[in-house]
């Protein structure tokens, strides 16, 4: 008698346990939990990717800091003033590159290349 009485009980709370757990999986499956999960993981997926653009960015800036200090530039408070943050070369340097135009590079014109021609 204890015996059958044990074993419905355990079949019964089987029964309980895995309808539960179905009903749970299909409750995930429908289309508005896919969509929410797949929204949260777009979310998630976001904030990862702000932070490594922030990470990329504060090293890049350290970096242009280390290069600055290694090649003498300096950043005065006209510099920082411009919108593109370019720095200027310090004044005796500024003027050796203006008056050596020699130094800059030369860079061939190929305006009068036509490149729609057929070949």
């Amino acid at each position: 008698m204890f015996r059958r009485a044990f074993w419905f009980t355990a079949g019964a709370a089987a029964g309980v346990w895995a309808t539960t757990k179905v009903n749970r999986r299909l409750k995930q499956l429908t289309p508005e939990s896919l969509a929410a999960q797949a929204a949260d993981k777009a979310v998630e997926a976001g904030h990862r990717l702000k932070h490594f653009a922030l990470d990329v960015k504060a090293g890049m800036s350290q970096r242009e800091d280390e290069l600055n200090d290694a090649l003498g530039l300096c950043r005065s408070e006209e510099d920082t003033a411009r919108p593109d943050n370019v720095t200027a070369l310090p004044g005796p340097r500024r003027l050796q590159a203006i008056e050596n135009p020699q130094r800059t590079t030369h860079r061939p014109n190929f305006s009068h290349i036509n490149r729609n021609e057929d070949h």
